[in-house]
């Protein structure tokens, strides 16, 4: 059986130490919310970031809005958090209302308060591989799964089953950047319309599967002794539990963690990584606003 790539374990480690850095700050970095709407998803990933925050010390607000509320008030906002110094990271929970146009939120948003890494400036810096920007959570905590399992992307060929601008993109740059360990990877990103897909995900001595397709990666698609990395977050009907559902990810984990040397689960991979690589975000931003 392959190892237990273990988010939630490697997540607490990160907050302890996060935890013992704000504690020698003389302020409390400062993360606030911005939450439009009433998607419950939304509003329980929005409640577990403020309970994220307090355990570390930081300060969290949430500021919500109503469905109907106009992109330019939120534009108001977002301009007056800027300009705020007691404000360090600003997050726009996504998605947005469809009247809503993300890419003109996420533009508002100053790229030194950007702790989600998704600002222009922010994804130029990653692609020229400058380190001071801030890289979107999901991807820099794959990679901190990997380095902190010993799996080094170094050398490796990765395979990224996903092109999308928050997970395979940004992480397939941060992947090739040529840096010891965390980098220097051959990678090749593919997708669910990539003809003979199975072909290519098996040439991955690492596989991250990000497309949100549930059970798309079967055993047959996977290199005998590959890391498997399972972004996938899908919910499915399932009776036999309490709620009336489940959540999978992407990957077959019964089949594939028979040939793979390692694998992460869905839930407690790789989600509890990202929330995690927020609050490391947060701490940078604060740092770099103070100049400490």
């Amino acid at each position: 059986m392959a190892v237990i790539i273990d988010g939630k374990k490697v997540a607490e480690e990160i907050r302890e130490e996060i935890k013992k850095e704000v504690r020698d700050l003389k302020s409390p970095p400062n993360l606030t919310v911005i939450l439009v709407g009433e998607d419950p998803a939304s509003q329980i990933y929005v409640k577990n970031k403020g309970k994220d925050c307090e355990k570390v010390g930081m300060i969290s607000e949430t500021i919500t809005y109503p469905s109907d509320v106009k992109q330019s008030e939120l534009m108001r906002l977002i301009q007056k958090l800027n300009e705020n110094p007691d404000v360090h990271g600003i997050l726009v929970q996504l998605p947005l209302p469809n009247h809503i146009n993300e890419n003109i939120i996420i533009q508002t948003i100053s790229p030194e308060k950007d702790v989600d890494g998704f600002h222009p400036i922010n994804i130029g810096k990653l692609f020229s591989g400058a380190n001071d920007g801030f890289v979107p959570c999901t991807p820099a905590g794959i990679v901190e799964l990997l380095i902190r399992y010993n799996y080094l992307p170094e050398g490796k060929k990765v395979v990224i089953v996903g092109r999308s601008s928050i997970v395979g993109k940004p992480l397939g740059l941060l992947l090739l950047r040529k840096q010891e360990k965390r980098g220097n990877a051959t990678v090749t990103i593919c997708h669910s319309r990539t003809p003979n897909l199975g072909e290519i995900t098996k040439t991955g001595d690492i596989l991250i599967a990000a497309v949100g397709k549930p059970g798309l990666i079967h055993k047959d698609m996977i290199k005998k002794g590959a890391v498997v990395i399972d972004v996938g977050v899908n919910r499915i009907e399932d009776v036999s539990c309490t709620k009336g559902y489940r959540f999978v990810g992407d990957v077959c984990f019964n089949e594939v963690s028979l040939v793979a040397d390692a694998i992460s689960p869905v839930p407690g991979g790789v989600g509890p990584m990202t929330r995690a690589l927020l609050l490391k975000n947060t701490v940078q931003a604060y740092r770099q606003i103070k100049g400490i």
